[in-house]
């Protein structure tokens, strides 16, 4: 699929936090993705085992639900691969253990495209971003820079698992406020709200219109019906720094502008989707 001009994309990954995350923000640019063909697949760092009042709930029993709901929701969107690292909901930390984790799965999966949230957005209109959701974004971060596309960085991973390093050609972080990039949803719309339904411990059907009407102000601009703003970083597509981009970098550092199925990390952590 050619998202433009310049950006030509077979493969992408969404790597976020919770269950739902990916549907409130990303999931119509998912199932417009999946639908001209991309293959896509889920990372959820987290388990969700701290999302619920319910006094009578447990966490083990809340991680089953949501790892279930989460399997659900990708297969309507039509997300090919789902990969549950299980790290605890509410405690998440940038650690290295968490970032080799991910970085695993950016080289195992070689998207051309990964999306997850804005790690400087921390709070706005009346919201305290999540830790988890910081935390999350900033692993991803760290992934492009080093993890994922450095080889003397975590070099286990290739030494050990023989996973190349992989760096991608975009990054697309979920905007709330000022997108820079703003993807028409339009047509996939209620397959999104479909996809957010699915997660019945988190989500009713009162909330769609209030979440609609997010996306109906994200397509003001372009005269959108419905759409999903996200602010997008290029990169070099062969990974290869230009001459001098490390001392222009100190300067002014910029970015130019399987099945649902286990698993594929020997972790411990990761664990087969229901």
């Amino acid at each position: 699929m050619r998202f433009d001009k310049t950006l030509d994309v077979q493969r992408a990954m969404a790597i976020y936090a919770h269950p739902d995350d990916a549907e409130f923000g990303m999931a119509g640019t998912v199932a417009k993705w999946t639908k001209a063909g991309v293959e896509f697949t889920y990372c959820m760092v987290t388990n969700g085992a701290s999302g619920s009042q319910d006094p009578d709930m447990t966490r083990e029993r809340l991680r089953d639900i949501r790892a279930t709901e989460q399997s659900e929701a990708a297969k309507i969107l039509g997300v090919k691969n789902v990969v549950f690292l299980e790290f605890e909901d509410g405690y998440l930390e940038p650690t290295i253990e968490v970032r080799r984790a991910v970085a695993r799965q950016i080289r195992i999966h070689r998207p051309d495209v990964i999306f997850t949230m804005d790690p400087t957005m921390r709070y706005g209109g009346g919201y305290v971003n999540h830790p988890d959701h910081i935390a999350a974004g900033e692993v991803v971060l760290r992934s492009i820079n080093p993890d994922a596309s450095t080889r003397q960085m975590l070099p286990e991973l290739w030494q050990k698992e023989r996973l190349e390093p992989h760096k991608p050609k975009a990054l697309f972080l979920m905007a709330f406020g000022e997108p820079d990039t703003i993807v028409d949803v339009s047509d996939v719309v209620e397959v999104e709200m479909k996809a957010l339904l699915a997660h019945r411990s988190q989500i009713d059907e009162d909330s769609v219109d209030f979440i609609k009407s997010w996306m109906k102000e994200a397509g003001k601009k372009k005269r959108y019906a419905y759409a999903e703003g996200f602010k997008v970083l290029r990169f070099e597509e062969d990974g290869a720094p230009r001459r001098n981009a490390r001392r222009e970098g100190r300067k002014a550092p910029q970015a130019r502008g399987r099945r649902v199925s286990r698993s594929t990390t020997p972790s411990p952590r990761g664990r087969r989707s229901r």
